[in-house]
């Protein structure tokens, strides 16, 4: 196949000819459960859902979401699953601009609550299933969430949030909760869309909180020009590939490109209900017969670590694959080529953002190992200095985009806050090469990158500090060969306390029930005092170099 020349598609792009992609009007009338489902919806044998779990292969879905054989689910089957619940917050006074959240693992169902979601006009905000209490609580109140959806596993970590309905998918269910599968299974399967216009949220995105508390990210539906954009220029998704992107839907990068991104374009996607691990992933590639993969380097770190032999019958058989969440590590370009000669790609882009820097596959370019790659059609990617001063090649900045020569540029300013300038500053150290390519330098905040996971220090010292063993503690990312980067604590113990390796245990184990199980530290030290400033500001850059690399 020929690819178009990425120099001739920045030149050539159109926002009215992107626009055109759509069913729907972006000004006047526009639904994402439309462009996700319905308008592929009519062919009853077009499938939308390739679903395993981990305990068995192809079974049909507990509760309103029926699957075809093989744990297939239809445009068609999921247009009638969305319209039940549609129908249901309706009943429950839930509409236009409402937010609604789901906090489920990766199911039918979860498609269904998502896309029922925008066909009623509401906003749909993602929880991450490890999260713990504390995080959840804070993302609700911070959106004004209405309603929530969660199952069995999941429903303790909502005690005590007043003024918010919730529903539960389980056997059982006490009220006054809403036992979601006795109320959907009554529910109309026809629900007419409510439109919406371009402006209009329909996510409501969370940041990873790395200079505060998580800020929420409204995405407006002009991001769907960004969605589509990507499956196309840098994933290079075709009408013959079987995709899958193991990023979960609680984040970005896995509601964005492993939901929405896919679907916009009527194909299927895959969900693997399951903890990831390099056997479970060889089993899905075989069984699914993947051609198109998706996901962070910690996974294919993983699969290296399998070994060559578990590679072997797959060597040729990966048409694109695709690394986005942290910097892909040049080697693992090369294990990918020679083991299994499949062209793997690095991708750059943020919660706020989208991807916009890529290695695309769907564009002829150079690739430089290592190197973040080139601006996406419809972006103007700039290297910044302190007084916005646009720098060469050569030159270490700050990435940022031109918000006012990037007609894909979707983000309007964090909730309750103002829009970008003219530029909008990543955070993040990058420098231009020669060529036209970004080359990534590191980090210009503290945020840790862990197993693809963007993780904030403000909210794992916040969870500590509720710990009465703790009287003061900083947060640092200490690089790690497996996981890019693990979360460090340096923690001055209370007085009276015995500072040992039981203590660090039970501190850990505090975290991870209260905020998260990604973001617990994995180790911790304890120290008299932490380094500061006069002001009182923690020096975490000295912290650092006192976490030398595992």
């Amino acid at each position: 196949m020929d690819r178009p020349d990425h120099a001739q598609a920045v030149a050539a792009f159109d926002l009215q000819r992107a626009q055109a992609a759509f069913a729907g009007d972006f000004e006047h009338g526009i639904n994402a459960c439309v462009e996700c489902c319905d308008r592929w919806a009519d062919d009853a044998a077009r499938v939308a859902l390739h679903w395993r779990r981990a305990d068995e292969r192809g079974a049909a879905a507990p509760g309103w979401v029926r699957l075809g054989a093989g744990g297939a689910l239809s445009f068609a089957e999921l247009r009638a699953a969305s319209a039940r619940f549609a129908t249901l917050l309706a009943a429950q006074g839930i509409g236009a601009s409402d937010v609604v959240a789901a906090m489920l693992p990766r199911t039918p169902e979860l498609l269904a609550v998502i896309l029922g979601c925008w066909r009623a006009g509401a906003v749909y905000q993602p929880l991450f299933t490890a999260f713990g209490p504390q995080a959840v609580a804070h993302r609700l109140r911070m959106s004004g969430a209405r309603m929530v959806v969660t199952d069995a596993a999941n429903r303790a970590k909502l005690e005590g949030l007043e003024g918010l309905r919730v529903g539960v998918l389980a056997d059982e269910v006490s009220p006054p909760d809403l036992d979601l599968r006795a109320e959907l299974a009554r529910r109309s399967d026809r629900f007419d869309p409510v439109m919406r216009r371009g402006e209009d949220r329909f996510l409501m995105m969370s940041t990873s909180g790395t200079t505060g508390a998580a800020k929420g990210v409204p995405v407006p539906l002009h991001a769907l020009l960004n969605f589509r954009a990507y499956m196309v220029d840098a994933v290079d998704l075709q009408p013959q590939d079987r995709y899958w992107n193991i990023a979960d839907p609680g984040w970005a990068y896995g509601l964005y490109y492993a939901v929405t991104g896919p679907l916009l374009l009527g194909h299927a996607t895959t969900f693997y209900d399951g903890p990831f691990s390099a056997e479970s992933t060889w089993r899905l590639l075989r069984e699914l017969e993947i051609s198109n993969l998706a996901g962070a380097p910690t996974a294919f770190r993983l699969l290296i670590a399998a070994g060559a032999e578990a590679a072997a019958p797959f060597r040729g058989r990966l048409r694109c694959v695709s690394s986005a969440g942290e910097p892909l590590n040049p080697e693992v370009i090369r294990w990918f080529d020679a083991h299994l000669q499949a062209p793997i790609r690095d991708h750059y882009g943020q919660t706020e953002l989208g991807m916009v820097v890529n290695n695309h596959h769907g564009l002829r370019h150079v690739v430089h190992p290592g190197a973040a790659g080139l601006p996406m059609p419809g972006y103007r990617i700039c290297v910044l200095d302190a007084e916005d001063r646009e720098l060469g090649p050569g030159q270490p900045g700050e990435l940022a985009v031109d918000t006012e020569r990037s007609p894909l540029f979707w983000f309007r300013g964090y909730l309750g806050q103002p829009a970008p300038g003219r530029y909008y500053r990543s955070g993040d150290s990058v420098e231009w090469t020669p060529d036209g390519h970004i080359a990534f330098i590191g980090r210009a905040d503290d945020v840790i990158t862990s197993a693809g996971y963007r993780i904030g220090p403000f909210e794992v010292e916040s969870a500590l500090l509720e710990h009465p063993a703790v009287v003061e503690v900083a947060v640092v990312g200490k690089p790690d060969a497996q996981r890019t980067e693990i979360v460090k604590a340096f923690v001055v113990p209370a007085a009276g306390c015995v500072a040992d390796s039981a203590l660090a245990e039970e501190l850990a184990r505090f975290v991870k029930t209260r905020l998260s199980a990604h973001a617990y530290p994995r180790e911790i030290e304890f120290v008299a005092q932490l380094p500061k400033t006069p002001s009182g500001k923690v020096q975490r850059f000295l912290l650092r170099r006192a976490a030398p690399p595992m």
